[in-house]
């Protein structure tokens, strides 16, 4: 098993992710082998937020050379999460056919992204 921790490793800051939080997308570098399942729990987790979608987007090393010396940079992930900015309460049908809810609560936006990755 996973933790969180390990599949989240830190958000990625650019001016097009900075508009996209507007619309509840955030975007995150995270663990190569994490699946899109994998990293929906992990954001669940961390932030109490409830996820929409997620996608991901795989990097590959590039080639680079400094004078005579030739190497690879490393191969990276990264994740475009969309949140529900609107979520509903959780409703299932228990054994007798009643309708139950969950009282869970989720946060609409992610405002600590900083705070929770300034220990990284």
């Amino acid at each position: 098993m996973k933790y969180a921790e390990d599949i989240i490793l830190k958000p990625i800051r650019t001016e097009k992710s900075s508009i996209e939080m507007a619309n509840g997308k955030y975007t995150f570098e995270v663990a190569v082998s994490a699946t899109k399942v994998e990293i929906k729990k992990a954001v669940e987790e961390i932030f109490g937020v409830k996820v929409k979608k997620v996608n991901t987007l795989n990097y590959d090393g590039k080639n680079k050379r400094v004078g005579v010396h030739q190497g690879k940079t490393k191969a990276w992930k990264k994740a475009v999460v969309e949140i529900d900015k609107n979520p509903s309460q959780e409703k299932y049908l228990t054994k007798g056919g009643k309708e139950a809810k969950v009282n869970k609560k989720y946060k609409t936006e992610i405002q600590e992204i900083d705070a929770s990755f300034a220990n990284n």
